[in-house]
């Protein structure tokens, strides 16, 4: 565990306006991480050590954590990243790699003291950027670059009763899909079993086939598995014994999060999916669980959007931020250019990839992608 000063108040600016020392800690050995996260009303389950650590096991990634609190004292703030190097993709520090948002707990804090920290580690650790995705807009002034990328966010709230939420889904679509798949008698399984999830990722790599993407590597789900424990759940809808549907989904305090769902597409339209995330409101409803996080989608992808849409969540923008030492001309977005066409491409060759070879492809590339 490393828990020192990164640098004191004269260091962090020309000026004297900083009167706080920042220190680093490891928040897989600290133990006040947790505790710190248990009482902080922002906390994900992107910030756990469960994340974290599965992400440090498969991609080698290490975590830090800035705070302003001193190695003696409980913590009162922190600002979690990882780092990602990449001989690929370039070095960068990344708050979080895979992560759908990851909140900056950094209340009561001199936003100038955010700011310095981003100067300071462009500058000595020479960083091809810096990124974060917080939940709420955030707002920050610095003489760095900034750019960003938007995305939809969907929640639902859990606090009305069932019979109401049912009544707010919609009707055409995903209150007659969850009928459908209870006329067409599909039995439901959940758990994290091994035979559940080679259930799951062998439905997971046929649908990021469909969608032209490798599929992330099979460790990452194991290592989720064995790092959150009876927090994960694998979700399975089967007509007889044919798998039809799944989804994964963490809890973390009162909190049930939606992260990866994939199909058999010829079974698509007997409502699999819609009773999977039927069964799993009905379970965060007895276990007095106030919201379900549906996860971001690309502003692009209008069929998730409506699908999200459709459940009577509640839908914001989600924006990252990206910042980099360049002072060239800035862009309101960071798809740097020639990406669009990087990705036809590749979408094009992964569609014409033999579906067995795509998780061999996944495995060597997500690495490189946090």
């Amino acid at each position: 565990m490393f828990d020192t000063p990164v640098h004191s108040s004269a260091s962090l600016a020309s000026s004297d306006i900083f009167s706080t020392c920042l220190h680093r800690i490891d928040p897989l050995q600290d133990k006040r991480w947790n505790e710190f996260l248990g009482r902080h009303p922002g906390s994900s389950v992107f910030h756990t050590a469960a994340w974290l650590e599965a992400l440090q096991r498969t991609y080698r990634y290490q975590p830090i954590v800035y705070t302003t609190s001193s190695p003696d004292v409980d913590l009162q703030n922190g600002l979690v990243f990882c780092r990602v190097e990449s001989w690929l993709t370039g070095r960068r520090l990344v708050s979080l790699p895979f992560s759908d948002h990851c909140e900056p707990l950094w209340e009561h804090v001199d936003p100038a003291v955010f700011s310095a920290l981003l100067e300071e580690q462009l500058r000595t650790e020479k960083w091809r950027y810096i990124e974060i995705r917080p939940l709420h807009l955030l707002e920050t002034t610095t003489t760095l670059q900034q750019t960003s990328h938007d995305y939809c966010f969907h929640q639902l709230d859990l606090s009305p009763d069932l019979d109401t939420l049912f009544h707010n889904f919609h009707k055409d679509s995903t209150q007659r899909k969850i009928r459908r798949a209870e006329r067409e008698h599909l039995t439901y399984q959940d758990g994290h079993s091994q035979a559940l999830f080679e259930i799951f990722y062998r439905l997971f790599v046929l649908t990021r086939h469909r969608h032209q993407i490798p599929p992330q590597p099979a460790r990452w789900f194991r290592n989720l598995i064995d790092c959150f424990g009876e927090s994960l759940k694998i979700r399975v809808a089967f007509k007889g014994h044919e798998p039809v549907a799944s989804i994964l989904t963490l809890r973390h305090k009162d909190t049930l999060v939606y992260k990866y769902g994939c199909s058999d597409s010829q079974f698509n339209n007997l409502g699999g999916t819609h009773l999977l995330f039927w069964k799993a409101i009905q379970e965060a409803k007895e276990q007095g669980l106030r919201t379900l996080d549906m996860g971001r989608s690309d502003r692009n992808n209008t069929g998730l959007i409506t699908f999200k849409d459709r459940w009577g969540a509640n839908r914001s923008a989600l924006t990252y931020l990206r910042y980099t030492a360049n002072r060239g001309p800035s862009s309101p977005k960071y798809s740097e250019v020639g990406s669009d066409w990087k990705l036809r491409c590749a979408k094009q060759v992964f569609a014409h990839t033999p579906t067995s070879l795509l998780p061999a492809i996944g495995n060597l590339l997500y690495k490189h992608m946090g």
